[in-house]
């Protein structure tokens, strides 16, 4: 009988990955980015453990949304005072913010624990195509659909 494998932390192995945003859909890219930072693409996947990879994203404003989401898609969040609830549309949030949709999108897709909040370290989000991460040399990947 075989034993099942459960990944160590010193065992892990870490990559720096690049994704361009530009011109993917919102949800589709957003699933795939939180496959990666779970580790899920890896023959060495353990669920309690953070075997994923960093990501790094550019080019975040050019994410596209499908239908009418840009105007009908609400975004909300709360003071924790009373009353304190501010909403606005995907096109507000975008102007003024332009990487929190995609933060929040993937954030929806990772599990809300320290857990979670240790594998959403690992993604560095960016609107421009620039990004300060040159050093750790990234592979860039295409996200596929």
């Amino acid at each position: 009988m075989q034993k099942t494998l459960s990944a160590k932390p010193q065992e892990i192995q870490r990559e720096w990955l690049l994704v361009d945003a530009q011109d993917l859909v919102l949800g589709r890219a957003a699933s795939q980015i939180a496959a990666i930072l779970r580790g899920k693409h890896k023959p060495n996947f353990t669920p309690h453990e953070d075997c994923g990879d960093f990501v790094i994203v550019i080019n975040a404003d050019k994410v596209r949304m499908t239908g009418k989401k840009w105007t009908d898609k609400m975004y909300h969040h709360h003071s924790g005072y009373i009353g304190g609830i501010h909403s606005a549309n995907a096109k507000t949030v975008m102007a003024r913010h332009p990487t929190q949709i995609l933060e929040d999108a993937v954030r929806a897709m990772i599990r809300r624990s320290p857990l979670g909040r240790r594998i959403m370290g690992k993604l560095k989000v960016y609107a421009g195509s620039e990004h300060p991460h040159v050093a750790q040399q990234p592979k860039k990947i295409q996200l596929t659909y």
